[in-house]
């Protein structure tokens, strides 16, 4: 018996997130005022960045296993920004402070900038209703 691969991967989920969140970062930033699309625009990168912090332990956890601590710690680091991104994110977005919104939006935006996405991708649109369910998860 060969051995099993997970297709759904936590890298894998990842790399789809930050493509989304760089989409949805893009659309943000051609908005000209709030609207439904905003709110879930936002939501949709808090929802993301929170995503991508929760998969980070298990991705280390492999590299844990085999003594790869300095990896692992280094690797956490790496996207330890998540966590904080997405608080102050999501308090912007409570307050409707669009200002901060786009601030943290921009900051996102740089730590992505090697995320590169093709004109003709398949993300689609993955926001839509995405600050329904912000909103439940409070």
């Amino acid at each position: 018996m060969g051995r099993v691969i997970n297709p759904d991967s936590s890298g894998k989920e990842r790399t789809k997130l930050t493509k989304g969140i760089v989409k949805a970062i893009r659309q943000l930033m051609i908005q000209t005022k709030p609207d439904q699309n905003t709110r879930d625009l936002a939501a949709f990168i808090v929802l993301g960045l929170e995503d991508i912090y929760k998969s980070i332990d298990i991705s280390v956890l492999a590299w844990e296993k085999r003594g790869y601590w300095v990896k692992a710690d280094r690797f956490r680091i790496d996207w330890e920004w998540t966590l904080q991104f997405s608080k102050l994110l999501r308090e912007a977005l409570v307050n409707e402070d669009w200002a901060q919104v786009a601030l943290m939006a921009a900051k996102t935006a740089q730590k992505f900038n090697h995320v590169k996405i093709s004109e003709n991708n398949r993300i689609g649109e993955p926001w839509v209703g995405a600050y329904k369910n912000l909103q439940k998860k409070n």
